[in-house]
């Protein structure tokens, strides 16, 4: 199944929509990534301001 990225919220995903946004735009194009294990704890993922675990691409090509 191919992945796919959310434009709005830049996550990964493989669902009809994003899970997280629930955005159906799509991103062509990325460099880096971001794997976010519990968002709860993680530094990163509140300085971001992500919610929902999962794989986030860093910046949209």
């Amino acid at each position: 199944m191919k992945r796919k990225i959310c434009k709005q919220c830049k996550l990964f995903y493989t669902e009809a929509q994003c899970p997280n946004c629930k955005s159906e735009q799509l991103a062509n194009g990325f460099k880096g990534r971001l794997h976010i294990l519990d968002s709860k704890t993680s530094h990163i993922a509140k300085e971001l301001e992500i919610t929902y675990e999962g794989e986030y691409a860093i910046k949209l090509g």
